[in-house]
């Protein structure tokens, strides 16, 4: 495969794209040419938010894609949706393919419904958790317990303080590394990025990073 430079960097809920500068540095530095994808995920449902990314991936044209927490969802919607997108590969990091603990937990308050708003399915119900294009795809799951998703207590099993390590995986994935990282510090994390990058150039991980 022709190697790509063009990588689009999807956010999670409740923040802007400019969380994903941070990682945009780091994969700069190693050479890609990085562009910040930003929607208002609570506001509307999946599928709007996987339509937008498909419209804006096309006018950049073949390129690889990253998505971080409910931003790999909507990359995982658009991708498969969009078969005519050219992407090169794809890293997931924290997302809660399988659903999620902690936000099934949040939507039985009255107010957590409100807050997490079009996106409570994703979080409560799960997606279907397979990749079906022939694009490597990789994950990156975390294991320190550091994040919102334990306000209301601690979540049960290995988590990054947000999603569980059991709901980042996908059938059909290419490969995935675990690493002792919480959910938002991943995209401040050099040894994330570092990942990403190996995995942009050669389809795998370096476990012993």
């Amino acid at each position: 495969m022709k190697a790509l430079r063009d990588v689009i960097l999807v956010h999670g809920l409740w923040v802007p794209a400019a969380v994903m500068a941070p990682l945009a540095a780091r994969l700069s530095a190693a050479g890609f040419r990085c562009h910040l994808f930003s929607y208002f995920g609570r506001a509307r449902p999946l599928h709007a938010h996987a339509e937008r990314l498909a419209r804006f991936a096309r006018d950049i044209g073949p390129a690889h894609f990253v998505g971080h927490s409910l931003g790999g969802l909507v990359l995982l919607e658009s991708l498969q949706r969009h078969r005519d997108v050219q992407a090169g590969r794809a890293v997931l990091l924290g997302t809660p393919v399988r659903g999620n603990f902690a936000g099934r937990r949040l939507a039985r308050l009255g107010w957590g419904k409100w807050f997490l708003g079009a996106t409570q399915p994703l979080w409560t119900e799960g997606r279907a958790a397979h990749w079906m294009r022939p694009e490597p795809l990789g994950v990156i799951a975390g294991t320190l317990p550091l994040g919102l998703g334990r306000l209301f207590g601690a979540l049960p099993g290995a988590n990054d303080g947000v999603v569980r390590l059991e709901e980042t995986e996908v059938e059909g994935m290419r490969e995935r590394v675990v690493l002792r990282v919480g959910h938002s510090a991943m995209l401040l994390s050099a040894r994330v990025a570092a990942q990403v990058v190996v995995f942009l150039r050669h389809a795998r991980f370096t476990h012993s990073a």
